[in-house]
């Protein structure tokens, strides 16, 4: 899958702090850091984990355009 730094994840659940379902990719590699966009927690987590709860990408290119 490919994802890239300032890309918007929705995820499949939401975030249990605040309800929010999009993350903001700080960090790829092994693991992400993401940002999450309801309350702006950030936290690591293995790109295996992470790229079975994504439902979609939001590019920073799309989101500009719009």
């Amino acid at each position: 899958m490919d994802i890239r730094v300032g890309d918007v994840l929705v995820m499949k659940k939401p975030h249990p702090g605040c309800g929010s379902d999009k993350m903001l990719v700080q960090r790829c590699g092994a693991d992400f850091r993401l940002c999450c966009k309801g309350c702006g927690h950030v936290f690591m987590i293995p790109r295996s984990k992470c790229e079975k709860k994504i439902r979609t990408v939001i590019r920073e290119t799309e989101a500009s355009e719009r």
